[in-house]
């Protein structure tokens, strides 16, 4: 954890946990304090709510009795409703035995028919309640003087079966839709649902959600809706005794542009519900005792900080695309689900921040994550500056972006080997000061590497003045003989600049000698817990090695194999006889690459060293002619001496 820290960097770690600390806020307070994302989650709930909505038949134990646009016309009053009208249907609802009547009209003006109005109310038998409104609780619609009529007609029928109720609806400060149950101050007469019945008094403290509720058929709706003018004129009342007889009956207005409200199921139907259906959803739910289970505010707090969390580990996940984008859909659409089934759980969801947890989701997510690819850019950096020490920057960006090709464990692989060697630098290094010694070993070393690199090679390791190399692997490539033989020529040349560019002072540096063979081998990650190293193993890499040591018998300075020389379309190899090294009990055939020779010489030699190993002998002759000719040409008297040494199809033992 330390080092992790100490790799973001203070000023990193600041602003990556200041956005961690607001990516929390908007998890935990998007409901009430996000400006815009307060509106999404109201949307977001009023589609869990439409969603979750129970659906019913039609609701028996309730009707609704309403002035209507038909009323106003055929009683020639808007405002106030006609109360002659409203004592009429009053006088019969009576009648017909109603279980309560609610009324959610105001009577807070005077009008010639109250005095018709007050009798039909001091006559009633069945419990009614009355609406009231205070200029304190709703300024908007009531002034002082409303109330004061209102309460001196409430008094004016005091005594009987008549009471004051509140009919109080708060709509949300956001958008004015009505979705909870409203405060019910102690200075206001009970809400009209709570007087109505005496079940469930805890509903009186309830500020819950309102459960509305959905007609399983849309021509049958949740509650029964009668126009005023059925209980004024002379229809039969026994036709409506069945349909009031034993019910709770609200009285109010379904007037189209007066007592309209928003609710939750706005969102998806485009409508309007009229204040008195408000009032028969809160009063059916009170009858079923059907309330909402709050979630409390800790919980809040813990499924904010468990959003963060997954948002920032998530981030950090060092899988391949899909399965991250897979992993992040699983979980925004878990995020999105658990509100739902809570929601049909009958739990308040009203408050649950759903869009904040998404957002802070993805807040976190970027935040950690930026910071991780940060870090991550920065070993990554570091890790392919390391990688390209000994492999190509093609092949390294290769494993960068595909760590599955680097194999972790050993893997049989067929490879070039290439082993180096400087003559004489174990010699020099005692004659000269420590100093020039680690200069010209670097200054060495770094122009073979280069070269190993230039020509797509993978460097092994440095065994004091030598290089070990090796072409095929971690990746393999068509053209890996020929890249191997131009490297070791390449690197015999990058010698013999540096035998030429040596300070003076320094004594004589010796020349580059290298061996390349082709064969199998063991490559990987081999090593200790602690430490590593990506190298490779077997028969391959020792007969390289054997084949570097043998130019100083042979007198030449490149030794590739013939398993090289039938896999490239290089053309100047000159054959170097047969031998035989330790460690390999069948002799093979050796060749050294001559692009300077013309290509007419290298294919003479090549038919006379085959036509001696026929035993023909006087291809020896000519050889030896060839050799005369070419004294400057060690390699070539050397091989004469061999091949007369050991015959036709012998092989040389080096040693």
């Amino acid at each position: 954890m330390r080092r992790s820290l100490r790799r973001i960097g203070p000023w990193r770690l600041a602003v990556t946990l200041l956005f961690l600390a607001l990516a929390l806020f908007i998890a935990r307070y998007s409901w009430e304090r996000v400006p815009v994302a307060a509106d999404i989650e109201r949307m977001l709930y009023d589609l869990r709510a439409t969603a979750t909505a129970p659906k019913i038949e039609q609701d028996s134990r309730i009707v609704m009795v309403v002035f209507n646009d038909q009323t106003l016309i055929e009683t020639g009053r808007r405002s106030p409703l006609d109360r002659v009208t409203l004592a009429k249907a009053l006088a019969k609802l009576d009648a017909l035995g109603a279980k309560a009547i609610g009324i959610d009209i105001l009577i807070d003006q005077a009008t010639p028919e109250d005095a018709q109005l007050v009798d039909a109310f001091k006559a009633l038998r069945t419990p009614t309640y009355l609406a009231f409104v205070s200029a304190e609780t709703n300024p908007d619609f009531v002034e002082f003087g409303q109330e004061e009529f209102l309460r001196a007609f409430q008094q004016s029928i005091a005594g009987g079966a008549v009471k004051p109720a509140s009919v109080l609806l708060e709509q949300d400060r956001t958008d004015n839709v009505i979705r909870s149950w409203p405060h019910q101050p102690a200075n206001l007469p009970p809400l009209l649902v709570n007087a109505m019945t005496a079940v469930h008094p805890e509903f009186r403290q309830y500020t819950g959600a309102i459960r509305f509720r959905a007609p399983v058929d849309a021509e049958r709706p949740v509650f029964a809706k009668l126009p005023i003018q059925l209980f004024t004129g002379d229809f039969p009342a026994d036709a409506l005794r069945d349909q009031i007889a034993g019910r709770y009956v609200l009285i109010g207005g379904d007037i189209f542009d007066v007592d309209q409200f928003e609710t939750p199921s706005t969102r998806t139907d485009g409508g309007t519900t009229i204040g008195l259906e408000v009032h028969a959803h809160m009063l059916a739910q009170l009858l079923d005792g059907a309330m909402f289970k709050a979630v409390p505010g800790w919980l809040l707090w813990t499924a904010a900080i468990l959003v963060i969390i997954a948002g920032a580990l998530t981030s950090m996940l060092d899988v391949r695309p899909w399965l991250l984008g897979l992993i992040l859909i699983a979980q925004i659409a878990l995020i999105l689900t658990i509100p739902y089934l809570a929601q049909a759980q009958n739990v308040d969801t009203q408050f649950l921040p759903v869009f904040g947890w998404i957002a802070g989701w993805f807040l976190a997510f970027a935040a950690v994550g930026t910071a991780a690819r940060a870090v991550g850019s920065e070993q990554r950096r570091f890790a392919q500056s390391a990688l390209g020490k000994y492999l190509p920057r093609d092949v390294a960006n290769l494993i960068m972006r595909d760590p599955d090709r680097l194999a972790l464990h050993g893997e049989k692989r067929e490879i070039y080997a290439l082993f180096t060697d400087l003559e004489g630098f174990t010699k020099l290094s005692h004659a000269i000061a420590p100093e020039m010694v680690a200069f010209l070993l670097n200054r060495y070393l770094d122009m073979l590497s280069e070269t190993v690199l230039r020509h797509g090679g993978t460097i092994d390791k440095f065994v004091g003045d030598a290089v070990v190399a090796f072409w095929g692997a971690p990746i393999a490539r068509p053209d890996d003989p020929d890249r191997a033989t131009a490297a070791a020529l390449a690197m015999y040349e990058a010698g013999e600049a540096f035998r030429r560019s040596a300070p003076q002072g320094v004594p004589p540096i010796g020349c580059t000698r290298v061996g390349l063979h082709f064969g199998e081998a063991i490559v990987g990650n081999f090593g200790g817990d602690g430490r590593i190293q990506y190298t490779a193993l077997g028969d391959s890499m020792n007969t390289a090695a054997r084949l570097e040591s043998a130019n100083k018998q042979l007198k030449t300075t490149i030794l590739v194999s013939e398993t090289v020389v039938t896999r490239s379309t290089f053309a100047h190899f000159r054959p170097m006889g047969r031998v035989a090294v330790r460690g390999r009990s069948t002799p093979f055939a050796v060749y050294e690459p001559v692009p300077h020779l013309p290509i007419e010489d290298v294919t003479r030699l090549t038919a006379l060293v085959a036509q001696f190993d026929e035993g023909d002998f006087q291809a020896l002759e000519e050889l030896e002619a060839y050799a005369a000719e070419h004294p400057e040409d060690a390699a070539i008297a050397n091989l004469v001496y061999r091949l007369r040494t050991v015959g036709p199809g012998g092989s040389f033992v080096l040693d």
